[in-house]
């Protein structure tokens, strides 16, 4: 689940690459009856009538447009022609001296405005709206100008000044991508998993169908007495939080002094295609907290999830206080979901009649390919993560950059079909998970707003994947002290802001407010990564400082194989 803004991949600043806003969920919507005219409202058919007019304005003001745009087609200069918004995609001069081009970037630009215009009078309600918006989207992206050669200035520009080698660069690039059957974003050959990436030292010290659970080397003489145990997403790989030395978040935790467990789940072959969501908890998050705490003889551990891998821990959590465990002694969830109230447009994509499909096909047992995930969210952001690389390597013939974050994005895994059903049901399409007692899990119904240990919850401020409103509403579900972060920039760029680079920016408010836009209006901004201030939240927490082991296992977990192990290196 991918959203790599503010990080080389920029997003483009046109309406076709923006997302939806977010529902209105306390507003009726059109279908709702309204007074007479005379009232606050208007009646049905004055709604009608008003809608009717408005996208007749919009017929006309698009057709001005274009006779604005041939009558001035072959204008000396930029000033004598009618004004365009500004778009990424057209930035390079030739698209306005050359008067062809100029043309066509024009008419493609003004007719996009009015196709997305038009949906907003269509009478549907908002998931509706926001299904035509996506679909509306992935058919402007695609028509754009820039995408084709014949309609591309920069391309035939270049094409000529390398004498074609531009064009035979390209299809060799395009037929390459074709043998792989998926659109290369990076220069994958510039990295290899336990190389140059995820190379944290460290050894698997336990594994079963599931998972493996890594456990990382001390970097300090002394190290706190309660282990960390992060549960990463397990829709992606677990490197995401161990890249590079300079950006892994595993290094920066273990450099503060932590005892670091992680979880590495298994890409899902045909053969454990039958797993559920209970098998997650049972052989993956609790397993693992059992491990972190037989090897380290603590009396709690530390744990920190991602994504649905911190929708994984807190469910864990509220198994194991129906059954009154106390194993965890504080959670850090990073662009997590409990509420599902608002998941902005993934939700507004999935649908009762979709899901029941799936759930025939493989709800029963079968698999959620990782190709298939890691398509939809791409197409997400398509101009970013799938146009913008064919006008650029296929088009123009260059190579490709080595950028990490879209290394790791392009290394899909699968799910079990039975896990991935049951996770949509009741999250996005039933939000069960909210209502005590309503879900029933390893025995025991689940009663999330009972979680009382301390909680550092974060979100990212642009995240299109997890809402950062959806994040603070989730938190507020919980019963433990709560210190809410936001981020700057999106889903992945933001929680991979290393403290080294100290970029970015983030909020911070300790107080008692409820409703997340009251939150910000009083939150203190902070400059840099928000790295250094969980460490400080978390020491606390982490116990008394005690003498690092020179030996990673123990006697009922000894070492298997060095780290980052078979799993995360296994394709489905």
């Amino acid at each position: 689940m991918t959203d790599l803004s503010n990080e080389r991949v920029q997003p483009l600043s046109s309406r076709a690459a923006e997302s939806p806003p977010a529902m209105n969920l306390e507003g009726g919507g059109p279908f709702v009856q309204s007074e007479s005219v005379t009232g606050t409202n208007h009646t049905p058919i004055a709604d009608v009538m008003a809608a009717a007019r408005h996208f007749a304005e919009l017929q006309q003001n698009v057709m001005a447009q274009m006779t604005a745009f041939w009558s001035n087609a072959f204008a000396t200069s930029e000033e004598s022609r009618a004004p365009t918004r500004e778009d990424k995609r057209f930035a390079d001069e030739s698209w306005r001296s050359d008067p062809r081009f100029d043309l066509i970037r024009r008419t493609y630009l003004a007719y996009s405005d009015f196709l997305f215009d038009s949906i907003a009078n269509v009478r549907v309600d908002e998931k509706t709206r926001g299904q035509l918006r996506f679909a509306v989207r992935q058919f402007v992206d695609a028509m754009s100008p820039a995408n084709y050669f014949a309609t591309n200035p920069e391309a035939i520009r270049l094409a000529i000044e390398s004498g074609g080698h531009s064009v035979s660069d390209g299809m060799a690039f395009f037929f390459r991508d074709v043998a792989k059957g998926r659109i290369s974003t990076t220069d994958e050959q510039a990295f290899k998993v336990g190389e140059n990436l995820a190379v944290t030292e460290g050894a698997v010290v336990f594994e079963n169908e599931l998972i493996q659970v890594l456990q990382y080397a001390p970097r300090s003489s002394t190290v706190f007495e309660r282990p960390f145990l992060i549960v990463p997403p397990c829709i992606n790989k677990y490197y995401i939080l161990d890249l590079q030395a300079q950006n892994s978040f595993v290094r920066y935790a273990v450099e503060q002094g932590h005892t670091v467990f992680l979880v590495s789940w298994r890409n899902i072959t045909s053969e454990l295609g039958h797993l559920t969501w209970e098998d997650y908890l049972n052989s993956g998050v609790m397993k693992a907290v059992d491990v972190a705490l037989g090897v380290s003889g603590a009396d709690k551990v530390n744990a920190l999830g991602f994504c649905i891998g911190g929708t994984l821990l807190g469910t864990a959590l509220a198994v194991m206080k129906a059954r009154g465990e106390e194993k965890v002694a504080s959670a850090t969830l990073l662009t997590t979901m409990f509420d599902f109230f608002d998941t902005g447009e993934i939700g507004m994509l999935l649908t009762d009649q979709t899901m029941l499909a799936r759930e025939i096909a493989i709800g029963g047992g079968g698999l959620m390919h990782g190709k298939e995930l890691g398509f939809v969210f791409s197409a997400l952001r398509a101009n970013e993560l799938i146009w913008s690389n064919v006008v650029n390597n296929y088009l123009m013939g260059k190579p490709l950059s080595a950028f990490d974050l879209l290394f790791w994005n392009a290394d899909n895994t699968n799910l079990p079909g039975p896990m991935f059903c049951w996770y949509v049901r009741n999250t996005y399409l039933e939000n069960n998970l909210r209502v005590p007692g309503k879900v029933t899990l390893c025995g025991v119904p689940i009663d999330v707003s009972k979680i009382d240990c301390p909680v550092y919850a974060y979100a990212s401020q642009d995240d299109h994947i997890v809402p950062w409103r959806t994040a603070f509403g989730s938190m507020k579900l919980l019963a433990g002290e709560l210190s809410f972060v936001l981020g700057a920039s999106g889903h992945i760029a933001g929680v991979v802001n290393p403290a080294s680079k100290n970029k970015r920016h983030y909020w911070t408010n300790d107080g008692p407010d409820t409703d997340a836009d009251t939150w910000f209006a009083k939150a203190q901004h902070h400059p840099g990564s928000w790295w250094p201030h969980w460490s400080a939240w978390l020491t606390p927490h982490a116990g008394a400082q005690v003498a690092a082991r020179s030996e990673l296992g123990s006697g009922e977990y000894p070492r298997i194989e060095p780290a980052p192990g078979r799993f995360v290196t296994q394709v489905a």
